[in-house]
């Protein structure tokens, strides 16, 4: 289904969303709630907007994760069974979601946006310390990312930031290290939810491999920017982003 692969100009917008939302998405998440109103807007129906945004998404959440790979931000051997569980929980979401009602969403994401927003915003100087963990590594590893790769698959927007705060809250990770893990598992989860979208035939190619060009790009220089920014300014931005969502959703 090509709904606006006619359309240049479009398409030109959609390129420079998907750029716009890369960068974000990479430094404090939530890209995807720009992404979907766009191609929504754009005349795109919302199951197929859903999958589209996934094969976007995948693109910036791939070249993140490979910046923060070869750059040692995170070490394969310590997140590769964090990305399988989340691949999991990811798929089941995607599943559910060709099958179910997702306006229960509308009631869930704001609450969730609201109260990563205030923690980032009180959280002050201890995301630059090292705190304990609150909870086990195996109930991280087995509860907490499975469950936020089932959102992911059944929805998606704000996957990034909700990853980043379950390290700093959860298990007492810097801000910095918790947002470059958070670039891995998110690749994980939009590959999972992608395979699903597209066995299900609700992707738009032409639309999504634009949108990948862009989000490449936009990806690259916000990786780049994650390896030397003060974590300040990352906390700043992440606020900015979760409370600029909020509004945007409501709106």
């Amino acid at each position: 289904m090509e709904v606006i692969s006619f359309l240049p100009n479009a398409l030109l917008m959609l390129f420079f969303v998907a750029l716009f939302a890369g960068c974000l998405d990479t430094l404090a998440g939530g890209g995807g709630l720009i992404v979907l109103p766009a191609l929504i807007l754009a005349g795109v129906p919302p199951l197929q907007a859903l999958g589209t945004n996934k094969l976007q998404g995948t693109m910036g959440t791939a070249m993140a994760s490979f910046i923060m790979l070869r750059h040692r931000r995170v070490e394969w051997s310590s997140v590769k069974y964090l990305m399988l569980l989340a691949f999991l929980g990811a798929t089941c979401g995607s599943i559910a979601v060709q099958f179910i009602d997702t306006t229960f969403l509308n009631f869930i994401i704001p609450i969730v946006l609201l109260s990563i927003g205030i923690y980032f915003l009180l959280a002050g100087r201890i995301l630059n310390n090292i705190t304990p963990a609150r909870i086990s590594i195996s109930f991280y590893r087995f509860a907490i990312v499975p469950l936020l790769g089932v959102y992911d698959g059944l929805f998606g927007p704000g996957t990034g930031s909700f990853f980043a705060l379950s390290g700093v809250a959860l298990q007492g990770k810097k801000l910095l290290e918790a947002t470059a893990i958070a670039k891995t598992l998110n690749f994980s989860t939009n590959i999972a939810a992608l395979l699903v979208f597209i066995l299900a035939g609700n992707v738009i190619w032409t639309i999504g491999l634009v949108m990948m060009i862009g989000q490449a790009i936009g990806a690259w220089f916000g990786s780049h920017l994650l390896l030397s920014i003060n974590p300040q300014y990352l906390r700043i931005l992440i606020v900015l982003s979760c409370f600029a969502m909020l509004i945007k959703y409501f709106w």
